[in-house]
């Protein structure tokens, strides 16, 4: 969420999201940043497909080759994380139109869920033009 916040992107959560929701949580893990965030929480995969708008989904995931860096985003993109101990369910990466792996050293196993996102989401918003 602090993420998004600095940069004035929107987050869509989907439950079930894998951490307590609540205002004691968020405050503890020092979301002081959580009031300038645009957040929609969403009930289950289903409620997200129906609120979302038409551009593509993007999953960032450790099972692809293709880079963020080589990708044209678009700004109707979604951008799509999931859980970082067992990523998204298969059938939700299938239903994705891209997906996207950070590169980095093959010993690597993966990057944390923020560090993913900062640099999918940076290189999107340059692409984009969207930096505010």
């Amino acid at each position: 969420m602090r993420l998004a916040a600095c940069f004035g992107v929107a987050v869509d959560v989907i439950e079930p999201a894998g951490f307590p929701w609540s205002d004691s949580h968020f405050r503890r893990a020092g979301m002081d940043y959580r009031d300038l965030a645009q957040v929609t929480r969403h009930l289950s995969w289903n409620a997200f497909l129906a609120a979302r708008g038409t551009g593509r989904l993007v999953l960032l995931t450790t099972k692809s080759d293709s880079s963020p860096y080589d990708f044209t985003f678009a700004p109707d993109d979604t951008l799509l994380f999931g859980r970082e101990s067992a990523g998204v369910p298969g059938d939700v990466h299938e239903m994705c139109d891209a997906r996207l792996r950070i590169p980095m050293v093959a010993e690597a196993r993966s990057l944390n869920v923020a560090v993913t996102a900062a640099l999918a989401l940076g290189e999107a918003l340059r692409q984009c033009g969207g930096f505010p």
